[in-house]
């Protein structure tokens, strides 16, 4: 067995183990602000249909953290804004200017060609848009809400301090470095059917992820195994 998918195997080990303390994985369709959310953490999402070549587990598909800067920024601030706004004047959309996995999931959408072509012509453009422009957008920005709150996802606090040497920053750019499949032999890769396969971005396709940072770091060490499995007691 390679080093690499010796620490996958770990990983996942890890995985398990956080699922069996958030009392198994969630969907963001059915969580809210006032759950108990640590202020600080990790999350990995998977997707119905994504499995591990084994077929013995559900495969990542992304793992995210916040505020690697000084901020204000919680788990639970990062996780709604993938989820989408509930309410509001686009209820059940959500705004993918402030969520790159909104962005990647809403360009892979756009492939499919089930979508007005002006849509196309806006998405991703700016740091905001004006009413109109997102009117245009409303039925894609529902359908990636509805695509993302269906996956599920786990959680771990790592209530460190944000700045370079965060343990958050270590776990997530470790994770994702030893998940994805660019330029390496692939283990666990993503179904045919993966909308991923679809995105225009090399890094998500062949990584098999909807991350783009850390898809082409080299194989980590197992310092963030170490820093998942001290979260854990």
């Amino acid at each position: 067995m390679s080093p690499r998918a010796t620490q996958l195997d770990e990983l996942y080990s890890l995985l398990d183990a956080i699922a069996q303390r958030c009392g198994g994985p969630r969907t963001l369709a059915d969580c809210h602000g006032r759950m108990a959310w640590p202020r600080r953490g990790v999350y990995f999402f998977f997707e119905t249909g994504e499995h591990r070549e084994s077929g013995s587990s559900p495969r990542v598909v992304r793992v995210g953290t916040h505020g690697l800067r000084p901020s204000s920024s919680t788990l639970w601030g990062r996780l709604s804004q993938h989820r989408g706004s509930a309410g509001g004047g686009f209820p059940g959309g959500g705004n993918h200017r402030g969520s790159i996995f909104r962005l990647h999931v809403g360009e892979a959408l756009l492939a499919t060609g089930n979508y007005p072509p002006e849509i196309s012509g806006t998405w991703g453009h700016g740091s905001s848009a004006p009413p109109h422009v997102r009117t245009v957008e409303y039925p894609l920005e529902r359908h990636v809400s509805a695509y993302i709150r269906a996956m599920p996802f786990l959680w771990v606090e790592v209530d460190d301090a944000p700045g370079p040497d965060s343990e958050r920053g270590l776990i997530e750019g470790g994770a994702i470095a030893v998940l994805s499949n660019l330029a390496r032999p692939p283990i666990d890769p993503p179904s045919p059917t993966w909308l991923g396969q679809r995105s225009a971005r090399e890094a998500i396709r062949r990584s098999g992820l909807w991350n783009v940072n850390h898809v082409r770091d080299p194989i980590p060490g197992d310092a963030f195994l170490d820093s998942l499995a001290r979260c854990l007691g």
